[in-house]
C-alpha cells in the first residue's frame, strides 16, 4: 500500500515538473528586431554566397524563386558548397529565407530562448516562425539529402495555411 502511494505522488509530482517545464519554454521566449550587426551579418552572407555563385556558375540571385533555388541546387549538387561548409549552408538558409519571406509576407526578427539566439522568419505579429538559416544546415550535416525546392515547399506549407486570405479571393 505505501508503494503505491509513493509511486502515486512521483507520479504527481513528475506530472506537475513537466507542465511547469513546458510552461517555461514558453515563458521565456523573447522575439526583437534585427540588430545592425545582424543585418550585417546576413549582408556578408548573402554577398558571399552571391560571389560563389558568380564567379563558379556565371550566375547571381535576383531574388526570383525559380532561378535562386536553382542556383542554391547547383552550388549542393556540384559540390560547390559541402555538408561540412556550416557557414555557407547557412547562408543559403538566408537566401531561402528572403525568399519565403517575400512571399509569404514575413519579417526577420531575433528569436531568443534557452536554447539561443536564433534569426528567424516571423508570420505579422503571430507566434508562427520558420528558421530558414538552418534549415538547409542541419539537414546536409545529417546526410539528408533533400532537394532544395522540397525544403523551401515543406517550410512554405506551414506558414500558407494561417495566412489571412487577401481580399476579394
Amino acid at each position: 500500500m505505501r508503494i503505491g502511494r509513493h509511486l502515486s505522488m512521483l507520479r504527481f509530482g513528475l506530472l506537475g515538473l513537466l507542465l511547469t517545464l513546458s510552461g517555461l519554454a514558453y515563458a521565456e521566449v523573447e522575439i526583437s528586431q534585427l540588430s545592425f550587426l545582424d543585418r550585417g551579418y546576413m549582408d556578408q552572407q548573402r554577398q558571399t554566397l552571391n560571389d560563389l555563385s558568380a564567379i563558379k556558375l556565371g550566375r547571381q540571385f535576383h531574388g526570383d524563386r525559380s532561378n535562386d533555388l536553382a542556383i542554391l541546387q547547383t552550388l549542393l549538387d556540384r559540390r560547390l558548397v559541402r555538408a561540412d561548409q556550416i557557414k555557407e549552408l547557412q547562408a543559403m538558409g538566408v537566401i531561402m529565407g528572403d525568399l519565403l519571406a517575400k512571399e509569404l509576407s514575413m519579417d526577420w526578427v531575433v528569436y531568443e530562448d534557452k536554447a539561443g539566439r536564433s534569426r528567424a522568419l516571423r508570420y505579422q505579429l503571430t507566434d508562427n516562425f520558420l528558421f530558414p538559416m538552418t534549415m538547409i544546415s542541419r539537414r546536409w550535416e545529417a546526410g539528408n539529402t533533400s532537394p532544395i525546392n522540397d525544403i523551401y515547399q515543406k517550410a512554405y506549407d506551414i506558414i500558407a495555411p494561417v495566412r489571412q486570405p487577401l481580399p476579394f479571393q
